[in-house]
């Protein structure tokens, strides 16, 4: 906790359309424990609310020493991505034992059986991304994969090398109706105009600072904010600092719009 005297005035933002968690905001009395789980605690840092963001929820999960879960999740149609930013993590999936440092990434199809434990001796932090798979005629669920930040090249934008993705699914791979990447932005970097577009966003800043337009508002965000952005929000993005500017990034994808409210 802060001290109690502390102006509590803060840079959190709650619109109509965004919303920005800052990093300062995410203390121990706005955790969570979760039935199933083991000496472990949640920051929910997003939610589907109707007239907001409706497909996602997003954790930040801290896991304590041989803390974890046998039985992570409770909705056998929520798929998940995991990526850990912090120890280690001993993931299971369907019998296969896997182990995730910082970097690390999951893909877990609905209706998977799957196990987290923290091995170590330090807490094991990740995020926790959850999504309700969307089924399409003639589509396969998707397949199960580990892998690692660092096993995926950043595929820089058209035109520069100061901005670009890094990508865990293949864009045309109409199995995944979501990605969660990798965005970086090189000293200097921006993205040179305020995009718009149908998908819902979460960002989460896991390195270096930015300003990052929100719809008519730029806002200062670094390491450990998060933003919250709902369909059509305007954004655009100027990286500060002498530092890449990165952020983990979910959207959604490849599948046709519903038409009933």
């Amino acid at each position: 906790m802060p001290a109690p005297d502390e102006n509590p005035e803060g840079t959190a933002v709650f619109t109509t359309a965004y919303a920005v968690l800052p990093a300062r905001t995410m203390r121990d009395i706005v955790t969570s424990y979760l039935p199933g789980w083991r000496d472990t605690r949640f920051w929910v840092i997003a939610r589907p609310l109707t007239g907001f963001a409706e497909t996602f929820a997003q954790y930040a999960v801290e896991v304590e020493p041989h803390g974890g879960s046998d039985a992570p999740e409770p909705d056998d149609q929520a798929q998940a991505v995991l990526f850990v930013t912090e120890g280690e993590m001993d993931l299971i999936i369907d019998g296969l034992s896997h182990t995730l440092t910082a970097g690390g990434y999951a893909y877990i199809p609905a209706g998977t059986t799957w196990q987290v434990l923290n091995p170590g001796h330090a807490p094991l932090k990740f995020h926790w991304i959850r999504k309700r798979w969307q089924p399409a005629a003639g589509i396969d669920r998707p397949d199960a994969f580990v892998t690692t930040e660092k096993a995926q090249p950043v595929r820089w934008m058209p035109g520069t090398d100061k901005w670009g993705t890094t990508r865990f699914v293949d864009p045309a791979d109409l199995r995944h109706d979501c990605h969660v990447n990798i965005v970086t932005f090189l000293p200097g970097g921006q993205i040179p105009f305020a995009e718009t577009h149908v998908m819902e966003h979460g960002l989460y800043v896991l390195q270096g600072t930015a300003r990052y337009l929100l719809n008519k508002d730029w806002v200062e965000v670094g390491p450990g904010d998060f933003m919250w952005l709902r369909a059509f929000c305007p954004q655009a993005c100027i990286a500060t600092g002498d530092e890449p500017f990165r952020y983990l990034l979910y959207k959604d994808v490849n599948r046709h719009v519903g038409l009933s409210l």
